[in-house]
């Protein structure tokens, strides 16, 4: 087990410590505690807070199951001699009977003790929010197998960090398979090993894509019937049956979002490509791509970043780029609904809130979070709908078309 180290390395801004502690899945106090005592004060006498999350809209219930995944052709000098690359995944999709299958958390309890301690809070402060998935429920089959999307997640944090979106388009009938990027985040092995960010880590867009290339052949196993997970753990029933790997998505948030370019660019089988506030910043550069993309923008923007500008050239199929008002890096994820949970606990103002999170609402943030990558998913993947994505909406007029 490694040494956990402060998220990110020194000279953290506020925001960043909150954000870091946040989509990596860390309950309400985690951030604050080292700004000023408030966290520490307002968590003193009580027990753990668990934080929530907001239900998924569509008409399924949600399961979910943990992979366990070794690349044994990259060997990871970090893991020590002889071994290899491995990789956590967390598979969600539409259950059928989720009786007797409890709600899995959205970070398990010691990567969260871990991050905790690792800001210098107490591990026993907080309890990350359960989510809408039940563990190793059975596979919903609607007569057809379902669209797979993927899910890179941003530098430093978890495979949870945009649950939100997650759990929504797996209600909606979507496998959604969320990756974690060891040694550029935490994540929990079966066997109790928790890896933390790593300085020397090669934690490059390229390693992600690398990454998400690898859990690709893995799919094609499980769709094949096979069980890629290293210990044959039990897959819920009828899992590989669902899978339609002619129907291929890929979305990723911040450097997962220029992961989700780059694994385009090199994987035809990926069809659609969505990313949220990606910096497009790799060496070398994303290259021309003739399939749908979709850029979801925030501070990352055309006009303030000449990497994505440059990338938004090289779109000549079908393309888009939204962006909502009041937004930061993190508002289109999970940080967005649970930085104001923070702020009632530990009494933070509102000027400051609007410091951490921008201005743009937090159920507000959601429905547009939900809303728009299951809008681009629906017309790429499944040929159906597409009104939302055609301009200006009434039911979202903090949405702008970025021409």
């Amino acid at each position: 087990m490694r040494t956990v180290k402060p998220v990110g390395g020194r000279g953290l801004t506020r925001r960043r410590v909150v954000g870091a502690a946040l989509v990596a899945g860390v309950g309400v106090p985690m951030g604050i505690a080292g700004v000023d005592g408030r966290a520490v004060a307002a968590t003193a006498g009580r027990g753990p807070v668990r934080l929530t999350l907001p239900r998924p809209t569509g008409p399924h219930r949600v399961g979910t199951v943990a992979l366990h995944l070794v690349d044994r052709s990259r060997p990871e000098p970090l893991a020590g001699p002889g071994r290899h690359r491995e990789l956590m995944v967390s598979v969600w999709y539409p259950a059928r009977d989720v009786r007797n299958h409890p709600l899995a958390p959205w970070m398990t309890a010691a990567s969260m003790r871990m991050l905790l301690g690792s800001a210098g809070f107490s591990p026993d402060a907080a309890l990350a929010p359960l989510t809408a998935g039940h563990e190793g429920a059975p596979v919903r089959h609607p007569g057809r197998r379902l669209p797979v999307v993927l899910y890179s997640h941003g530098a430093g944090s978890h495979r949870s960090d945009t649950t939100i979106v997650v759990q929504e388009l797996a209600s909606h009938g979507y496998v959604v398979v969320t990756v974690d990027h060891t040694y550029d985040g935490f994540s929990e092995f079966p066997d109790g090993r928790v890896t933390v960010r790593e300085d020397d880590f090669d934690a490059t867009p390229w390693t992600y894509t690398r990454d998400v290339r690898f859990v690709l052949d893995q799919i094609a196993v499980l769709a094949a019937g096979g069980n890629p997970d290293v210990a044959h753990a039990p897959l819920p029933p009828g899992l590989g049956a669902a899978l339609d790997l002619s129907r291929v998505g890929m979305f990723g948030w911040s450097k997962g979002g220029t992961a989700t370019a780059l694994t385009m660019g090199t994987d035809r089988r990926v069809r659609a490509g969505l990313s949220l506030d990606g910096p497009m910043q790799s060496q070398p550069l994303p290259t021309d791509l003739h399939r749908p993309f979709m850029l979801m923008t925030a501070e990352f923007t055309r006009a303030a970043e000449p990497a994505v500008a440059e990338f938004f050239t090289h779109l000549h199929g079908w393309r888009l780029n939204v962006q909502a008002a009041g937004v930061v890096h993190s508002s289109y994820g999970d940080n967005q609904w649970l930085v104001p949970q923070l702020a009632r606990i530990i009494g933070m103002s509102d000027e400051e809130l609007v410091g951490w999170v921008g201005t743009l609402d937090p159920a507000r943030a959601v429905r547009i979070g939900q809303a728009y990558p299951l809008a681009f998913f629906d017309l790429h993947l499944r040929h159906r709908g597409g009104h939302l994505l055609s301009g200006p909406s009434r039911a979202f007029p903090e949405v702008a078309f970025i021409p």
